[in-house]
């Protein structure tokens, strides 16, 4: 992980000293000393400061996050963003980008200095990602591994698997040239067509009817419908109900959860595995609250797995979308395009595969599924390295741009950065942990998986 780190701090460096003509990130160990005086051992307070500015005003200095938990509930900032800094001209227009950020210039005090810190991160915030979603990703693809307790993940004799299509006038909105809704359409229907023999398919849909328009809500609210029953799939049938879809109302989510249950009521979860995807490009606009209903669903005895894509979804949309998965220990992933929709709907269709070979009594290639964790672990660990690196090196090149325009000392500058550099370093071993227990996870899992196959492949059987 420390050679990653390094390799990707380097990489993204010289990365910005090509845009920036390689003098911005100034680092001047002279000025050590003078740091000193000013940080604290405690860069990381746990309780909130208040202070009284030279102005006479009253402002308040939250502490940074503390876990990863914290970072990743922080919003990505306005200015996040690559902005350029190549020529003198786009330095100015940094300065000048943030010139609203708090004066500075005059001996300012230390929860001065921690005030602005904190106010430049909010603008330049990464949207950081814990990784409690990989986790449950690699759960649902070592489905049917019988290491996994919950009888859910275990392999039954029925594969049933319901779509929650979203049918509200938003889905007509442009995403790369297309509809959601045309997008959507045409990755439902490839991945029907390659699902194994065996597997049932249901499509139900919601806020199909009526308009998204005041005077419509009651009639669109109250529209869900189930345009293709839990059956084997009929390729002609399904293109029929899928081609007879259009974008046109509200959002009653929890509508469409509660008759989910129902859609599945025949199917009990002793001998089915029933998966529930809910497709939705926004929050629930029928005054309902779809997170009970999708607990009530997930905790009857239909034993679901309940699995959530958000497509192209805003920030309060993300946040219901996840509290939904959350609350039925689901995969949350927000996609913005149809490629994205299509490697979502992939994850489905290599379960369906899994359990067809178990069907028919193969084996799942374990070595496989190690494989591709690992892969999955190496993508999320330099993905969050990534944001870490760039992060850090933005604020530094931008004190150093803000410092050469007289927004500040030099004093002042040496403070933020080491400020800076201690908060990073913290992130870095936050990612580094998780990369050890990621990995500790699946090489488990790998180790045990072959033996524990042995010995327990009849018993879901019985």
């Amino acid at each position: 992980m420390n050679r990653l780190k390094v390799i990707l701090q380097i990489l993204i460096v010289l990365s910005i000293f090509m845009v920036g003509c390689g003098n911005e990130n100034k680092e001047d160990q002279t000025t050590q000393k003078n740091t000193s005086q000013k940080v604290d051992d405690d860069n990381n307070p746990s309780k909130k400061a208040t202070f009284t500015t030279s102005s006479n005003e009253e402002v308040e200095v939250a502490p940074l996050p503390s876990t990863y938990q914290e970072l990743e509930d922080l919003p990505a900032g306005k200015d996040s963003e690559r902005i350029p800094t190549l020529t003198e001209e786009d330095k100015d227009k940094v300065a000048e980008r943030f010139k609203d950020l708090p004066d500075i210039q005059n001996n300012p005090s230390k929860k001065e200095l921690d005030f602005y810190y904190q106010e430049l991160l909010k603008r330049v915030q990464r949207d950081f990602k814990g990784p409690e979603s990989l986790i449950k990703q690699m759960k649902f693809q070592s489905f049917g591994d019988p290491e996994i307790e919950d009888t859910r993940y275990q392999f039954k004799e029925n594969l049933n698997v319901e779509i929650i299509l979203d049918a509200s006038g938003s889905m007509a909105q442009d995403v790369g040239g297309t509809t959601k809704m045309d997008a959507a359409k045409e990755e439902i229907k490839r991945f029907v067509e390659s699902l194994p023999e065996g597997t049932k398919i249901g499509l139900r849909v919601y806020g199909h009817k009526g308009s998204n328009a005041d005077s419509d809500k009651e009639l669109s609210c109250n529209s869900s419908e189930m345009i293709y029953s839990i059956e084997p799939i009929d390729e002609s049938k399904f293109q029929s109900a899928v081609d007879q879809v259009q974008p046109t109302g509200w959002t009653p989510i929890t509508l469409a959860l509660n008759e989910a249950k129902k859609d599945l009521s025949t199917f009990k979860g002793d001998n089915n595995n029933n998966i529930v995807y809910l497709v939705s490009d926004g929050i629930e606009t029928c005054d309902q609250d779809p997170v009970a209903a999708a607990k009530e669903l997930y905790d009857s005895n239909l034993k679901p797995i309940i699995n959530v894509i958000g497509f192209n979804v805003d920030t309060n949309g993300q946040r219901q979308l996840k509290d939904i998965a959350d609350a039925t220990e689901g995969i949350y992933e927000n996609v913005d395009d149809q490629e994205s929709l299509k490697s979502e709907l992939e994850k489905i269709q290599s379960v369906a595969e899994a359990w067809e070979k178990w069907k028919s009594k193969g084996k799942q290639s374990i070595e496989l599924k190690e494989v591709q964790n690992s892969l999955d672990i190496f993508g999320y660990i330099t993905q969050e390295s990534v944001k870490v690196t760039t992060e850090r090196t933005q604020i530094d090149l931008f004190l150093s741009i803000l410092a050469d325009h007289g927004k500040m000392d030099t004093e002042s500058n040496t403070y933020l950065s080491e400020k800076n550099r201690v908060y990073h370093e913290w992130m870095y071993a936050e990612v580094e942990e998780f990369e050890q227990e990621l990995r500790a996870i699946n090489e488990k899992s790998y180790k045990d998986a072959m033996k524990a196959l042995e010995q327990k492949y009849n018993i879901n059987t019985q």
